[in-house]
C-alpha cells in the first residue's frame, strides 16, 4: 500500500516514473493474494502474516540501502548529507508514527482479506483510505474538501454501504469490512503525518525511513503474533515459505523502492489515480485466480469507491493548479 513520499535527489524521468508506479501498484494488488493462499494451506493469523511481512522487508530494505551507500561513497555524492537533514525529533516522530501506522494498516488489512475476501477487503481499504485522508486533512490541517471532494467522500460513502447492506453474506461481511476500514484508518495516519511534517520543510531520506518504520512496526505486532503463533501449521511448507517470501520481496521491498523513485517525480494527483491499480489487480486476480464471487452490489460498491477516488485526485489536482496560478499571478 502506498506511501507519501519526498525525496532531494534527482529522480528518473517522468516515462520511467510512470512505469515504477504501475508496477509498485499491481505489484501492492498481490500481496493479499498472496495472504489468501497462505491462508489456505496454513493456520498462519493475519498478524503473525504481517510479522513476518515486515521483517522480511526490513531485512530486504536494508539490504538495498546497504546498496545504495556503497554506490554513493563510490560516486563521493553528498546524497545521504542532503536527505538526513532532518531534525532528530521530527524524524523519531515520523519513524515512529508510520511505524505504528503501518503495523494497523497491515494487520487489519490481512485481518480484512482473511475474513471477508481479497477483492472487497483490498477495495474497501483503497477506497476508504483517501476518503480519511481528506477528512483528516479537513479537521486536523483546515485543508479544504471542495465541491467536488465532498461529493467524492459522499460517493465513497455511498459505495461502503451499498458493500455492506447490498452484499451476499457468504463474500461480504461486516467484520471484514471494519478491518477494512480500520486499514484504511492506518493508511490515513501514515499520510496524514506525512504530509503534516512536509509542511515544515526539510528533507528526509524515504527509503530509510521506511526501513526503520517496518522495524518498529515489526517490534509492535510480535508480542501479538507470538499469542497468535509465529510459525504455521501446514502440510505444504515449502508453498508457505516461497509465499512469504513474496510478500516481503516484491509487494514490499521492490513495490515501496519503485513507489518512491516514481512519486518523487509525478504529481501525487496522479499517483492517487495510477494507485487504482492495486484494488483493480486485486479484484481480478481474486476472481480469475482464487474463484471469488462478485455480486452486482458488490461491483457497484466498487465502481462508486473507486470513483471517488478518481474524484478526489481530480479535486487536489484543481487546487494545486490553483495555488500556481495565484502564486504566479502574485
Amino acid at each position: 500500500m502506498s506511501i507519501s513520499a519526498s525525496s532531494a535527489a534527482a529522480g528518473p524521468s517522468v516515462g520511467r516514473s510512470l512505469f515504477y508506479l504501475v508496477v509498485a501498484g499491481v505489484a501492492w494488488g498481490t500481496a493479499g493474494a498472496a495472504a489468501s493462499l497462505v491462508y489456505r494451506v496454513s493456520d498462519i493469523g493475519p498478524l503473525s502474516l504481517s510479522f513476518w511481512r515486515c521483517a522480511g522487508g526490513l531485512v530486504l530494505l536494508l539490504g538495498a540501502l546497504g546498496l545504495r551507500r556503497r554506490r554513493a561513497a563510490k560516486a563521493a555524492t553528498t546524497y545521504f548529507a542532503e536527505v538526513t537533514a532532518e531534525p532528530r525529533r521530527r524524524r523519531l516522530i515520523r519513524v515512529l508514527g508510520t511505524g505504528v501506522g503501518l503495523a494497523v494498516f497491515q494487520s487489519a488489512y490481512f485481518a480484512a482479506v482473511e475474513e471477508t475476501g481479497l477483492a472487497v477487503g483490498t477495495v474497501v481499504t483503497l477506497g476508504a483510505g483517501p476518503v480519511l485522508i481528506a477528512l483528516g486533512a479537513r479537521l486536523t490541517m483546515g485543508e479544504r474538501l471542495g465541491g467536488s471532494g465532498l461529493i467524492a467522500v459522499v460517493g465513497a460513502l455511498a459505495g461502503l454501504v451499498v458493500l455492506v447492506l447490498g452484499g451476499d453474506g457468504a463474500t461480504v461481511r461486516p467484520a471484514g469490512i471494519a478491518y477494512a476500514v480500520l486499514a484504511a484508518a492506518g493508511y490515513a495516519a501514515i499520510t496524514l503525518l506525512t504530509r503534516r511534517l512536509g509542511r515544515d520543510g526539510g528533507t528526509a531520506d524515504s527509503l530509510s525511513t521506511t526501513a526503520w518504520a517496518f522495524a518498529v512496526a515489526g517490534l509492535c505486532v510480535l508480542p501479538l503474533a507470538a499469542a497468535e503463533g509465529l510459525l504455521p501449521h501446514t502440510a505444504e511448507p515449502a508453498q508457505v515459505l516461497w509465499l512469504l517470501l513474496y510478500v516481503a520481496a516484491v509487494p514490499t521491498a521492490l513495490a515501496y523502492a519503485l513507489y518512491f523513485a516514481g512519486a518523487a517525480v509525478v504529481r501525487s494527483a496522479t499517483v492517487s489515480v495510477i494507485m487504482l491499480l492495486e484494488p483493480v489487480s486485486a479484484a481480478v486476480i481474486a476472481v480469475g485466480l482464487l474463484g471469488e464471487q462478485l455480486t452486482v452490489a458488490t461491483v457497484a460498491g466498487t465502481l462508486l469507491l473507486l470513483a471517488a477516488v478518481v474524484g478526489l485526485a481530480t479535486a487536489e489536482a484543481r487546487l494545486a493548479s490553483g495555488r500556481r496560478k495565484a502564486a504566479v499571478l502574485a
